[in-house]
């Protein structure tokens, strides 16, 4: 197979080298980068997990809320107090480069800086478990934007992993053996080369002096 995709010159051999220097040293950086993107990923997984289980605790927490508040409200007055929400969340997004990967970051701002102002109704006609449930939603939206967060960096982490598996898998099995055995019937060609043309410079060099030799005894006879 090597001998119908590559000519046997010394050229051919140079630059199959220089090939093989530079896929064993991608080969190398792409394995150290794999290994630090899992390790990253790993560590990733394991915040995104607690902070899972603590953002469904507090949405839990804030529905069950929401039930007593319901409970013990009628529909019309509690849709009445959420109609018109004093208080306003703008996000922000940007990203953050981690081994070539792009992970976002978001951030937000409240249009005020009153906590209270997360109440948008007067607190005569509503009762405490409706402040509890507005209050636990609160508390719980920075957690879940760094859920998000997180849970978009793992996914592009891991498909950033298997980007470089991929790349260290053709590198390993494909393009540095398949490197090596051009390069070693290159070698064994040129060294077949070689015997030949030393072969024929030794034919060569019996016919010269067998002539030289035969020229000296017919000069001896005459």
């Amino acid at each position: 197979m090597a001998g119908k995709q590559v000519n046997p010159t010394r050229m051919e051999l140079t630059r199959l080298k220089k090939k093989l220097a530079t896929a064993r040293r991608g080969h190398k950086l792409l394995k150290d980068k794999r290994d630090e993107l899992m390790r990253q990923f790993l560590d990733m997984v394991r915040e995104n997990k607690a902070l899972r289980e603590k953002v469904e605790q507090g949405i839990l927490q804030a529905n069950g809320n929401f039930v007593l508040a319901r409970a013990s409200m009628e529909n019309e007055t509690l849709n009445e107090a959420l109609m018109a929400p004093r208080q306003e969340v703008s996000l922000e997004s940007s990203t953050r480069n981690i081994m070539s990967v792009d992970i976002p970051v978001f951030e937000y701002k409240t249009r005020t800086a009153d906590p209270n102002d997360i109440y948008c109704y007067g607190y005569a006609s509503t009762s405490a478990d409706l402040d509890d449930a507005v209050k636990s939603l609160a508390d719980i939206l920075p957690d879940m934007l760094e859920l998000a967060q997180k849970e978009k960096a793992c996914q592009l982490m891991a498909s950033e992993i298997e980007k470089t598996r991929r790349r260290v898998n053709a590198l390993e099995h494909v393009v540095i053996p398949q490197t090596q055995s051009q390069i070693k019937y290159i070698v064994m060609k040129l060294d077949e080369n070689e015997r030949s043309t030393q072969i024929r410079l030794m034919k060569v060099k019996d016919m010269m002096l067998e002539q030289a030799h035969h020229y000296t005894e017919k000069q001896v006879n005459e």
